[in-house]
């Protein structure tokens, strides 16, 4: 031992000492074998009078959980790869060359299957022969179970299991376990960020906010195609739909391109608001669209749910208050050559449902003899779009000339109530000043935070609602004043 140069630090141990002492020398190599994970650069195959070393260097790693990197990374700010190495102790099977490939199909469940890692190395003593890696997990205290070695006696190959010193770098350690490394122990771990073109978006907590710069390093590296990572520094402004950002690393180009069913969009994702979660969504409203519909889109962003629809031979009326949305919604409109099928528009919502909508629905539902044009409205802003359908009580004036042919509502809202689809309805009708019972539908979109849902709640507009409907009045017959349906209702008929 001593001539091959190796430490005496183990040797005079107890255990050892006391163990050698009452074993035969070929039993010594057993025990050495147990231990092979505690001598620095030794490799040694249970098998008698046979061993040799490996350059690797081994750490004591009694205390180390196999696949996660050195516990002194643990606090670490600053990103230093090199810190992450070390070596873990993996059962190997000594197999002949050409049928590798045979074990690795008879074996798949067993051998080792994590990325970046090879499953075959080679055997420094024989180059007709490869070492073959197993899952340590699926071969407890290097034992193999029945199954495989029947496996191992129909190949015709030695069922004994060598031990292999595998190095480990930061290259082969996943997002998750590099960052639950690092990050106090028991903290939540955040791996996980919206992707919009080349950009990672996270939501950090604040326990997590000192090791953000590392983080997003992390992510860039694990991520191909990912060059730059924010993390969105307030909530979004109710105004606009955007929030303040801190690039935590990477390059900081933050104008992007996304596609999302099959439509490329262009943007600024620190100007506009963009959110790749609701790719479901705007694929849904637009399937309920047919040719010729029309789409009041009232805060359209840069179009998500009017180019689709405009490509879909729908007639569309876009509009967003943000000027940076606008304009965005202005270029992929000619991005995605249906600049002449969308009128866009720059107003604040109120004033949109106010002016070409109601322009446009005056316009064209008198028109409607049959059932052949849908109009649909549709209201994403869930932190206030709510708040806005009271626009539509007596919106126009006259008779509708089919209830079938008026404009369906697609509002969305968040909700923290328990029962959210009726909170959501119970809002509705309040600001419409209507019952909706039976006249609506909700649809959940989506788990926003804990306790917070986002759901859409679509409805045929009432009648009742949207028209403002000319009356007689019996005590001026040629008064022209206008009342409502309600008015009606409870007028009183003289005795």
């Amino acid at each position: 031992l001593w001539r091959f140069g190796y430490s005496a630090r183990l040797l005079k141990t107890n255990h050892f000492r006391t163990a050698a002492s009452n074993t035969s020398f070929p039993a010594v190599w057993m025990l050495l074998a147990q231990y092979s994970g505690r001598i620095p650069g030794l490799f040694v195959v249970v098998k008698k009078n046979r061993f040799f070393t490996m350059p690797e260097t081994v750490e004591d790693k009694a205390n180390l959980e196999l696949y996660s990197p050195h516990p002194e990374v643990r606090g670490m700010t600053l990103l230093n790869r090199e810190a992450f190495k070390r070596t873990v102790v993996v059962p190997v099977l000594k197999v002949k060359k050409e049928i590798v490939n045979t074990l690795l199909k008879s074996l798949k469940h067993t051998v080792l299957q994590r990325p970046g890692l090879k499953r075959v190395v080679e055997d420094p003593e024989d180059e007709d022969s490869r070492f073959v890696i197993l899952d340590p997990h699926k071969i407890p205290e290097f034992s193999l179970g029945e199954s495989e070695q029947q496996v191992l006696k129909q190949l015709n190959i030695h069922p004994e299991v060598s031990k292999y010193n595998l190095e480990l770098t930061y290259e082969n350690f996943k997002s998750e376990e590099i960052l639950r490394a690092v990050l106090p122990e028991g903290q939540d771990v955040t791996s996980g960020f919206s992707r919009v073109g080349h950009i990672a978006h996270l939501n950090l907590r604040d326990h997590q906010l000192p090791y953000r710069h590392l983080i997003g390093q992390v992510i860039i590296d694990k991520n191909p195609g990912i060059t730059c990572v924010v993390n969105k520094t307030n909530i979004i402004d109710s105004t606009y739909r955007n929030f303040q950002m801190e690039v935590l690393a990477g390059e900081s180009n933050l104008v992007t391109k996304v596609k999302e069913n099959n439509i490329v969009y262009e943007l600024d994702f620190s100007k506009v608001y963009w959110n790749p979660r609701l790719s479901t969504e705007h694929s849904r409203i637009v399937e309920l669209l047919k040719p010729g519909d029309v789409l009041f889109d009232v805060f359209a962003g840069i179009g998500p749910f009017a180019i689709p629809a405009a490509k879909k031979k729908c007639q569309v009326f876009a509009n967003d208050l943000n000027p940076e949305s606008y304009n965005w919604l202005l270029h992929n409109c000619q991005l995605n050559k249906v600049d002449n099928k969308i009128k866009a528009f720059n107003m604040d919502g109120r004033d949109f449902l106010l002016g070409p909508v109601r322009e446009e629905l005056s316009k064209e539902l008198p028109l409607l003899k049959e059932q052949k044009t849908s109009f649909h409205i549709v209201m994403n802003l869930p932190a206030l779009a709510i708040e806005f359908l009271d626009v539509f009580r007596h919106l126009l004036v006259g008779e509708p000339c089919s209830t079938t042919g008026l404009p369906m509502v697609h509002c969305y809202a968040f909700s923290k109530h328990d029962d959210p689809a009726k909170d959501i309805q119970e809002r509705a009708e309040a600001s419409l000043g209507t019952s909706l019972d039976g006249r609506c539908s909700t649809y959940l979109v989506r788990n926003v935070a804990p306790n917070k849902e986002m759901l859409c709640i679509s409805f045929q507009l009432p009648a009742d609602v949207l028209y403002k409907r000319p009356c007689p009045d019996e005590a001026k017959p040629a008064s022209k004043r206008l009342c409502t349906s309600r008015d009606l209702s409870e007028e009183k008929v003289p005795s």
